[in-house]
C-alpha cells in the first residue's frame, strides 16, 4: 500500500512538473542574424493618368533621372483647348450682361431681381472656366517629386482611360530600410536605436538607424515591422536590394 502511494504521488509530481513545462517555456532570445531586410525608396508612386485621351508623346524613359516638375508626358489637348475657350467666352458674356442690368437699373429700368439673376450667371461661368482650366491642366503629367522612372506602362498615341497607370517613379535621397523583427526584441528598441545591414548584392555592411515602429505585432508571426533609414546616400544602392540586419546594442 505504501508502494502504491509513492508511485502515485512521483506520478502527479511528474504531471505537475511537465504541465509547467508545456505553460512556461523557457525559450532564449533569438538570434538576430537571420532578420531579412528590403530596400525602398522613401517615396514610391505610381502616376495615372486624369482624363481620358490620346497620349501625344512620352518624355522620359526607364531608369531615366527627373527633376520635379518635369514634363513626363504630354495629352492631345486640342479638345480641352476649345472647351476652355468657350468657357472663358461664357464667362466674359455673362459678365457683359451683369454690367448692362446695372447699368438698366439705374435707369429704373430694371429691377434688383434681374441684376442678382445676372450675378448668378456670372459665378456658374467663373466655376465653368475654373473646372474648364484644371481639365486642360490636366494635359501634361508632370513629375511630384525628384527621383526616377521605375516603370512605363503606356506608350505615345495610345489612347487611354482616365485612371490608367503611366509611370512608376521613386524619389531620391537616402534609402529606406524595411524589416520585421520577433516581437520579444521590443522592450530592446526604440526610434534611434542603430543597426547594421549587410546587402547581398554589394556584400558591404552599411550603417542605418530606426525611424519608425510599428504600433501592433503580427500575433502571428509574433514579429513586429520596422522602418530604418540608411545614415547617408550610398549611389551603388538601389531600392529593390536585400539583405541581413543586426543590432549591435543587442545581446540576444
Amino acid at each position: 500500500m505504501a508502494i502504491t502511494s509513492a508511485l502515485l504521488a512521483g506520478a502527479r509530481t511528474s504531471a505537475v512538473a511537465q504541465n509547467q513545462d508545456q505553460n512556461y517555456p523557457t525559450s532564449p532570445m533569438p538570434s538576430t542574424s537571420a532578420i531579412r531586410i528590403l530596400l525602398a525608396a522613401d517615396i514610391e508612386t505610381t502616376l495615372s493618368s486624369k482624363m481620358a485621351g490620346t497620349l501625344e508623346k512620352i518624355s522620359v524613359g526607364l531608369g531615366q533621372r527627373i527633376e520635379e516638375g518635369t514634363n513626363l508626358a504630354q495629352f492631345d489637348c486640342r479638345e480641352a483647348t476649345a472647351r476652355a475657350r468657350v468657357a472663358e467666352a461664357e464667362l466674359q458674356m455673362t459678365r457683359q450682361n451683369l454690367s448692362a442690368r446695372e447699368d438698366l437699373r439705374d435707369l429704373n429700368a430694371a429691377g434688383d431681381l434681374e441684376v442678382a439673376m445676372a450675378e448668378t450667371e456670372v459665378r456658374k461661368a467663373e466655376g465653368a472656366r475654373i473646372l474648364a482650366n484644371v481639365q486642360t491642366s490636366y494635359c501634361t503629367v508632370k513629375a511630384p517629386f525628384s527621383g526616377k522612372v521605375a516603370k512605363v506602362y503606356a506608350r505615345s498615341y495610345q489612347t487611354i482611360s482616365a485612371g490608367t497607370p503611366l509611370f512608376d517613379i521613386i524619389s531620391d535621397g537616402p534609402l529606406k530600410i524595411r524589416l520585421n523583427v520577433p516581437s520579444v526584441m521590443l522592450p530592446h528598441l526604440a526610434v534611434g536605436v542603430p543597426l547594421n545591414v549587410d546587402i547581398l548584392e554589394t556584400g558591404t555592411t552599411y550603417p542605418a538607424t530606426i525611424k519608425s515602429i510599428n504600433s501592433r505585432i503580427d500575433a502571428i508571426a509574433q514579429s513586429i515591422e520596422l522602418e530604418a533609414t540608411l545614415d547617408q546616400v550610398y549611389p551603388e544602392l538601389t531600392p529593390g536590394m536585400s539583405g541581413i540586419a543586426t543590432f549591435p546594442n543587442f545581446n540576444g
